[in-house]
């Protein structure tokens, strides 16, 4: 089975987004997209990228033609559950290692649907410890249990682990994609994806 790498961050709208169209790229070309929680702040720190709201803060047109794109692609895929995190911009520190916790506990999928739901359909503020424990108690997680996790040396290491090897892969910022050797940054290049999939099936 062919597999993409998934390079995500909770803090991305993107990525959601992206998180959101992956299932029925799976169904249609048998692949299976492998999730690497990477914190994306530490990505534009190590290759000097900024959040498109902030390099684009000075252009309005910009920031609103994004917006366009956006409802153009909820549009395309039938996205029902997406809104804007009046948050915005969050802080992923914990949530992120939150994901690397999840994977140590085996219940990584259910954590990521929970924490991307809360994020990008309930818009909670989950940088508030208080806040995530509750998103995940609600969702049936051991919150508590995940939530010392977060503090734990290893789960910090491997969270940073993963955010290297996206940059010496040359991700530089999120979603992003590998396929075999080649890197695909954005939601708008899932169809780039499915065709290297394919050619990677013929």
């Amino acid at each position: 089975m062919a597999e993409v790498v998934f390079y995500f961050d909770f803090g991305s709208p993107n990525a959601y987004l992206a998180h959101k169209v992956i299932p029925e790229i799976e169904r249609r070309t048998g692949a299976k997209f492998r999730y690497v929680p990477a914190l994306l702040g530490g990505i534009f720190k190590a290759t000097g990228n900024r959040s498109p709201a902030e390099a684009f803060a000075g252009i309005p047109a910009k920031l609103a033609y994004e917006g366009r794109e956006t409802q153009r692609f909820v549009k395309k895929h039938g996205i029902t559950e997406y809104a804007r995190n009046p948050h915005f911009p969050v802080n992923t520190l914990q949530i992120m290692r939150g994901a690397v916790a999840a994977q140590r506990l085996g219940i990584f999928e259910a954590y990521v649907e929970a924490v991307y739901r809360a994020m990008w359909v309930d818009g909670l503020k989950m940088d508030d410890p208080a806040v995530i424990e509750t998103a995940l108690t609600t969702a049936g997680l051991p919150a508590v249990e995940l939530m010392a996790l977060t503090a734990d040396p290893g789960v910090k290491q491997a969270l940073i682990a993963n955010t290297e090897e996206a940059v010496a892969h040359g991700v530089f910022g999120s979603p992003s994609f590998l396929v075999g050797g080649e890197l695909f940054f954005g939601k708008d290049r899932l169809r780039d994806v499915e065709e290297e999939l394919e050619a990677h099936v013929a």
